[in-house]
């Protein structure tokens, strides 16, 4: 090599890659800060397995979703979880807490109906989205919602919707909590059966303390109500958390032509229920229901990584994630009434199917399924059988919003 040129090598080749950092850097810095997603759940108190659940599912879907890159449009996706013990004062707390130090882009939560309402103005006031998941009070898409809401889980006129469209005649009296959630679910049972055009009347309702753990005296007003009424008898059973079906089950309703329809739950609950084979109910969701590759997925994944199959919360979860995806996809720069615009109406798939959130109160509007405990089970997670999925369009889910 020419000794003139190679003192002249180092420099031009010094430069060269100087020339190619510069020009490099606002390729870098092109893709914009972390989005920031706020994950609120109760993740102590007695709604605790559900929004382990939620997590679970959430970061699951994000993986899903980002195919384990967790980015969206090369921005990386940071998700704040923040623990609202089921608290509505606290829940109100952190939403603002995410919205205004954390600067989250988006917010998704949580899991207490009560805590969830108490969200509501929160982000309306700091005008950031706020996916609702899992919560299911009606008044959240109802007289307390705002433009910002958003809800992946369904609601308990969804509920009550399904579990109508199983019952044509005969008197049914309800057991609920003493809260948000229970006195919800239960009007919206009423309303439900009067939509479906269901011939069934409601006898009685009765509710009790989400702390209790006696039922008898409950049971037994229940029991007197429905024993000489019209056949069928059912009793339905709408409770978060422990549920009392096999309290209720060893007073022997059927003493009395009763028969119990319990709402779908987690999976550890059900699995109490074996002595009740050919018992009915509604869920939402339960692992071996759908059919399609995201759910497959799920299943396949959750079963190697947790050595048990994925339960309703996990899905919800894993739905909200979806809604977070979509979203975020169709709005880079996170800008909130962009979202407002781009979710209105917006189809996503989840581990249940496609959902949309329907424009007039940015409910997701999706199928429900009708279950039968099953007689013989394979294995310990092998719970229930479908009867049919129940598509949105036999659920006449009323607007009940005012925007």
């Amino acid at each position: 090599m020419n000794d003139l040129i190679k003192p002249l090598i180092k420099p031009i080749g010094a430069a060269l890659l100087a020339a190619f950092a510069a020009s490099a850097a606002p390729l870098a810095l092109a893709a914009g800060p972390d989005l920031k997603i706020a994950l609120i759940a109760g993740k102590t108190g007695p709604l605790e397995a559900y929004a382990k659940e939620t997590e679970t599912g959430f970061m699951m879907g994000l993986e899903y979703l980002t195919g384990g890159k967790m980015e969206i449009n090369g921005r990386k996706l940071k998700v704040i979880v923040k623990d609202d013990q089921s608290k509505p004062d606290l829940g109100r707390t952190l939403l603002a807490e995410a919205y205004g130090d954390d600067k989250a882009d988006i917010a998704v939560g949580t899991t207490s109906s009560g805590s969830a309402i108490a969200m509501l103005p929160v982000a309306k006031e700091y005008k950031k989205v706020l996916i609702i998941e899992p919560a299911v009070a009606d008044a959240i898409t109802g007289e307390k919602w705002n433009k910002y809401i958003f809800r992946t889980a369904r609601s308990s006129m969804q509920d009550a919707l399904a579990a109508a469209s199983t019952l044509k005649g005969g008197s049914v009296a309800f057991l609920a909590q003493d809260y948000a959630f229970g006195r919800d679910a239960i009007k919206a049972g009423k309303e439900a059966l009067s939509a479906t055009g269901s011939k069934a009347r409601v006898v009685h309702e009765e509710y009790a303390p989400a702390t209790t753990t006696d039922f008898t005296a409950s049971t037994q007003r229940l029991f007197d109500a429905l024993k000489d009424k019209p056949q069928p008898r059912v009793l339905g059973i709408v409770w978060a958390g422990p549920n009392p079906m096999n309290k209720i089950a060893d007073m022997k309703p059927e003493r009395y032509g009763i028969a119990l329809a319990p709402g779908g739950n987690i999976l550890p609950v059900m699995k109490t229920w074996k002595n009740y084979a050919g018992t009915e109910g509604t869920i939402y969701y339960y692992y071996a229901f759908p059919k399609n590759k995201m759910n497959d997925w799920l299943v396949a994944e959750h079963q190697k990584r947790f050595k048990a199959p994925p339960d309703m919360f996990t899905a919800g979860g894993f739905a909200a994630a979806s809604a977070v995806f979509n979203a975020l996809s169709k709005v880079p720069d996170g800008n909130s009434e962009k979202l407002v615009a781009a979710m209105e109406g917006m189809r996503f798939d989840t581990p249940k199917g496609q959902m949309s959130f329907r424009k007039e109160d940015h409910q997701a509007i999706q199928s429900m399924y009708h279950f039968r405990i099953k007689k013989d089970q394979a294995n310990e997670w092998d719970l229930l059988e479908l009867v049919r999925e129940i598509p949105a369009s036999e659920m006449p889910l009323p607007v009940k919003n005012k925007r």
